[in-house]
């Protein structure tokens, strides 16, 4: 008997197609007419499908993520030893490490997608939902769960794996760690342990109404984005900086961060980089030592959009009853660049 495993649709290239009023490649393909354009995978699982949504990976929402968790979480309620999520690539690896974080299932949660649509010559699509599968209902991804995103015949953990190109097939890397596993001709090869390799937050969920800002530095930025949100009706809940280098602002971004922290909220540094984590090195304004010293918080290695990802489901998880919540996302940080 095949393993049971759950094919939850939300769009992107993969099911996108061309329009008769050309208006650009849309999604438009279910989730049914993907698994039929591969009919290897039934030599390697029993699928069902679940479409909950069909957006391009430019249009997903923290709704659409915490959509995608309850999902998950359904499936594996329902038998399914394993879940492959098909999803846009702009903002797939956001997605997979919410999962990652949020998903309170001991099931495996593999994303992928495609870079070249349904239906162009040459679209990876069906290679890469094959390789999906596969991993996914593999023992040893069953035996840790986890979330994982599988492109171009490499499997990712979540917790590491960014997008590097906006068109290559191979765009997927995971910068200081490389892959979890491979597909080859003779099967799933392992180079890593598979496992759950981001903090867990079982249950967490986005609320609707939290706003995290999100700030890049670089060369003459200044604090007005930062005011905005400050003064804005919509108020800011949270601050996370893609500072350049080990985390570091401009002086000008480095004051209005200051004078956010001194509001109560809190600010997580990150760096823009691919690779290596933010540290307090650098003083005098704006420098990450006179953040971190105001009381800004160390987003590690992470991404800052993954640090977002966190950042927003922590406050969440404070709600309105904290005052500040300052303590619950430097918890949510605490040991951020441990992997053990």
């Amino acid at each position: 008997m095949q393993p049971h495993v759950r094919i939850v649709s939300t769009g992107g290239t993969i099911a996108s197609t061309s329009s008769e009023d050309d208006v650009g490649k849309t999604p438009s393909v279910s989730g049914d007419d993907l698994v039929d354009a591969v009919p290897e995978i039934a030599d390697h699982a029993e699928i069902d499908v679940d479409d909950i949504c069909q957006v391009s990976g430019f249009q997903m929402t923290f709704e659409n993520a915490g959509e995608i968790v309850d999902a998950v979480e359904r499936a594996a309620s329902e038998g399914a030893v394993g879940v492959v999520v098909t999803h846009g690539t702009d903002t797939m690896a956001e997605s997979a490490y919410y999962a990652d974080v949020a998903v309170d299932a001991e099931i495996p949660v593999v994303f992928t997608g495609a870079q070249r649509p349904f239906d162009q010559l040459g679209t990876d699509g069906p290679t890469n939902l094959l390789t999906a599968v596969r991993a996914s209902a593999h023992d040893r991804f069953r035996e840790t769960g986890g979330s994982y995103l599988a492109f171009n015949d490499s499997v990712h953990a979540a917790r590491w794996v960014v997008k590097g190109h906006t068109s290559t097939l191979e765009t997927f890397d995971s910068p200081s760690a490389g892959p979890i596993a491979e597909r080859t001709p003779n099967g799933v090869r392992f180079l890593r342990e598979p496992g759950r390799y981001s903090a867990p937050m079982p249950g967490a969920r986005v609320d609707p109404e939290v706003r995290v800002e999100l700030v890049t530095n670089a060369m003459g930025v200044d604090g007005r984005q930062i005011e905005r949100a400050l003064e804005s009706d919509a108020g800011v809940d949270a601050i996370v900086v893609a500072g350049t280098g080990l985390g570091n602002a401009t002086g000008e971004l480095g004051a209005a961060l200051e004078r956010a922290i001194d509001r109560g909220v809190p600010v997580v540094l990150t760096s823009r980089c691919y690779a290596g984590a933010t540290a307090g090195l650098y003083g005098g304004s704006g420098g990450a030592k006179t953040l971190l010293e105001a009381g800004a918080i160390r987003g590690g290695d992470l991404p800052a959009w993954k640090a977002r990802v966190r950042t927003a489901l922590a406050v969440s998880a404070a709600g309105d009853e904290t005052p500040s919540a300052t303590e619950p996302v430097r918890d949510a940080f605490e040991d951020v660049d441990s992997v053990v």
